[in-house]
């Protein structure tokens, strides 16, 4: 069977964001993942994966489903309200569910259709926190020989070539964990 190999900017945040849902109950939790299905696999309740233009998550009246676990990997840079569309994600989940949202912050414009935003990691905890999010953590990875390598196409993780170290200074992607707090 053949294996798709990963972007080199994302291997260590897929690997923080596996261990992440590792902690969580997964087999009782329901999951909401918007535009993708990189998490499908897991022996979720329940799972739905949504996408655009069916789903709109800067629509206000987006009848979204009750989720304990909202995953937005590679999406808020595409939409024309971030704020709108985290508040939508916060709307989605129980109290005390939790999201995972991760965003390019140095990775070169890809319109898939629009290309609005980047947020370095206080810009994507500040804009989570708007929204009503208690963010747990707001983590970047990147280097400069990935930014470079990656100015020209989605440069492929090839474990000799392409080295795992982190240069705070040069973050390509930007991701958080955060949660719904409970209701009082």
């Amino acid at each position: 069977m053949l294996r798709r190999v990963p972007h080199w900017v994302r291997v260590v945040m897929n690997r923080d964001v596996e261990r992440f849902l590792d902690m969580l109950p997964v087999e009782e939790s329901r999951v909401l993942e918007v535009s993708g299905w990189a998490h499908e696999k897991r022996p979720w309740q329940n799972y739905r994966s949504t996408s655009f233009p069916d789903f709109d998550l800067c629509t206000r009246d987006q009848v979204l489903p009750c989720a304990d676990v909202v995953i937005c990997e590679q999406v808020l840079e595409h939409l024309p309200d971030p704020l709108q569309a985290a508040r939508n994600l916060l709307a989605s989940l129980e109290p005390g569910g939790h999201a995972v949202v991760s965003v390019p912050f140095m990775i070169r414009i890809h319109p898939e259709p629009s290309d609005y935003w980047r947020f370095s990691a206080d810009g994507l905890r500040r804009l989570l926190e708007s929204a009503g999010f208690e963010v747990l953590e707001a983590k970047t990875w990147g280097n400069r020989l990935a930014a470079m390598a990656n100015l020209w196409f989605w440069f492929p993780y090839v474990p000799i070539l392409c080295p795992l170290m982190n240069n705070p200074k040069t973050p390509l992607v930007v991701w958080a964990f955060a949660r719904r707090p409970d209701e009082s």
